[in-house]
């Protein structure tokens, strides 16, 4: 597992702006049914990754127009509750991830949640760069933290290490401290 200095992986230096795979009406990728977009490119090579395969960043498909296009109608239906950014990483590829946030937002306003997963912790993306911050603001809720397969536990809510946080984006951004989602069932142990 490697461990980023602040500032020291940009997504304009890594992202080849593609995607591994879009996968819509999910129950797996966060709370309710969800439209799940698994971007291309990690650099944090967690031992035990579940998704190995797309750490490459030329992995999978250009993110284009038409994918954006049916992403926003598949989220048009109404039971579905919101877009979930996974990966790879999704803060090593802002280009994409914000310009789909915006649209949702754009055409959803907050009827709609954002969720994403992350190996940054939310700490560390305060200490990072202005599209990686950007992109949180975007956020309602970050599952945060890389996966540590010694403290792996396949219990937890919507994670796979007990290292990993599910937190509240905009209140922890207004307590400018990380904040659990209020409804998370387990905390694990940090």
């Amino acid at each position: 597992m490697r461990n980023p200095q602040p500032k020291e992986w940009t997504a304009h230096q890594f992202s080849k702006l593609k995607i591994a795979d879009y996968k819509p009406f999910m129950f797996v990728d966060g709370e309710g049914v969800r439209c799940s977009i698994y971007v291309s490119g990690c650099l944090f090579a967690c031992e035990g990754c579940f998704n190995k395969a797309i750490q490459n960043f030329n992995y999978g498909v250009d993110y284009t127009e038409s994918l954006e296009n049916q992403i926003i109608e598949d989220l048009s239906q109404d039971y579905v509750k919101g877009l979930t950014l996974l990966g790879g990483e999704p803060f090593l590829n802002t280009q994409v991830c914000l310009q789909l946030v915006k649209r949702v937002r754009q055409e959803f306003g907050s009827s709609k949640d954002i969720w994403s997963w992350t190996g940054y912790t939310y700490e560390e993306l305060l200490e990072e760069t202005a599209d990686k911050l950007e992109l949180l603001s975007y956020l309602d809720v970050l599952v945060d933290g890389r996966f540590e397969l010694s403290r792996r536990d396949l219990t937890l809510q919507f994670r796979g290490s007990s290292n990993q946080r599910i937190l509240d984006v905009p209140k922890s951004l207004k307590n400018n401290q990380a904040v659990f989602w209020d409804k998370c069932i387990d905390t694990g142990s940090y």
